[in-house]
C-alpha cells in the first residue's frame, strides 16, 4: 500500500507484471482529489512506462564502468616502474633483515633478542608490501560499484602510497594537508581513489614541463560550505589555458600526445554520481588546481 505525502501526492517507479508474465518499469504518479468540503473522493493515477529508458540508463552506466575499469588498468600501466619500486623496497627490507636475523642466530652465543627484533622487522615488512599489493589489485580488479562508509583522507592516503615513488622520481615534493575532523563519506572507495590517483599523475606530467622552479604538489582535505568535504590537488606547472577550461573534462579531449582524453571526463562522472563536483582553476602565480567535493553521508549516490 502506497503512502501519499502531506500535500495528498505520490510518485515513484513500480514495477508491473503484464498478462504475458513480463515486467515492465512505470514511472507513476498519484494525486488525491477533494470535494469542496475538503474530503477525498478519488485518487488519479498517472504511469508511463519507462522500460526501456530504464534498460538504456543500465547499458550506459554498464559501459561507464567499462571504460572506467579499462582507464585505471591503463593508468597502472602507465606507473608500473614506480609501483615496480615500492613494492621492492619491502622486499629489499625482508632479505636485509633476515640475512641480518641469520647473522645474530650464528654468534656464539647466539644474540636472540636482536633475531627477534630482525624476525619482527620481516613481519612487519612482509605486511607492508602485501598491502602495497592488495591496493594495486584492488584499483586493477573489474568489479561492480560497492558503497561503504569511506574516511576520505585514509582513502587519499592509500593513493599516495602508490604514487609517491611517481612523485619522486620526478623530482616533485608531495605534500599532504588532511583536516582531522571531515564526516564519514558514503561512496565506493575504488571509483574515488580513481579520481584523486588522475588528479595526481595529471599534475605530475604537468609539472614536468617545468624546467625551472619548484616542482611541488600538495594534497588537501577540509569541509565545504555545506558541511561536506573538499579534496583539492594542486600543483606547481605551467597552469590551465584558460581557454580550454571549457573542455578540460569533455570526453576525448587531451593535451597528452599518448592521452586518451577520458581520464578527466569519467572523473567528473564518478564524483557527479556520488553527488558532488569537480572543477579545476589556474592558480594565482603558477600551476592549477582540481578540486572535488562529496556531500556528507552520500545521500544523492544512486
Amino acid at each position: 500500500m502506497l503512502e501519499l505525502n502531506s500535500t495528498g501526492r505520490w510518485e515513484g517507479e513500480l514495477i508491473q507484471a503484464q498478462r504475458d508474465g513480463t515486467q515492465v518499469v512505470v514511472a507513476s504518479r498519484w494525486a488525491l482529489q477533494l470535494d469542496e468540503l475538503g474530503k477525498p473522493i478519488a485518487v488519479l493515477e498517472t504511469n508511463n512506462d519507462i522500460t526501456e529508458r530504464k534498460r538504456s540508463e543500465e547499458s550506459l552506466h554498464k559501459a561507464q564502468t567499462e571504460l572506467a575499469h579499462v582507464t585505471r588498468v591503463a593508468t597502472l600501466g602507465e606507473m608500473t616502474a614506480s609501483i615496480a619500486h615500492e613494492v621492492n623496497q619491502p622486499l629489499g627490507a625482508v632479505v636485509n633483515n633476515a640475512s641480518a636475523c641469520l647473522r645474530w642466530l650464528a654468534g656464539q652465543p647466539p644474540n636472540l633478542e636482536e633475531a627477534r627484533k630482525s624476525a619482527a622487522l620481516i613481519i612487519a615488512d612482509s605486511h607492508r608490501a602485501s598491502e602495497i599489493i592488495g591496493r594495486i589489485r584492488a584499483l586493477a580488479k573489474k568489479a561492480p560499484p560497492r558503497k561503504e562508509w569511506l574516511d576520505i583522507n585514509e582513502t587519499i592516503l592509500e593513493v599516495i602510497a602508490l604514487a609517491r615513488s611517481e612523485a619522486q622520481g620526478n623530482r616533485i615534493a608531495l605534500q599532504t594537508q588532511l583536516s582531522d575532523d571531515l564526516p564519514l563519506i558514503l561512496g565506493d572507495r575504488i571509483q574515488l581513489q580513481q579520481v584523486i590517483l588522475n588528479l595526481i599523475i595529471n599534475a605530475i606530467e604537468a609539472m614536468n614541463g617545468v624546467a625551472e622552479g619548484p616542482r611541488e604538489l600538495k594534497v588537501g582535505s577540509g569541509k565545504d560550505d555545506s558541511q561536506g568535504v573538499r579534496i583539492a590537488v594542486r600543483d606547481s606547472g605551467p597552469g590551465l589555458d584558460l581557454e580550454s577550461l571549457d573542455h578540460l573534462f569533455t570526453a576525448f579531449y587531451t593535451t597528452k600526445p599518448q592521452g586518451m582524453g577520458m581520464g578527466l571526463a569519467i572523473s567528473r562522472s564518478i564524483i557527479e554520481t556520488h553527488g558532488g563536483r569537480l572543477w579545476a582553476t589556474a592558480n594565482e602565480h603558477r600551476g592549477a588546481t582540481f578540486q572535488f567535493t562529496l556531500p556528507a553521508g552520500g545521500e544523492r549516490m544512486s
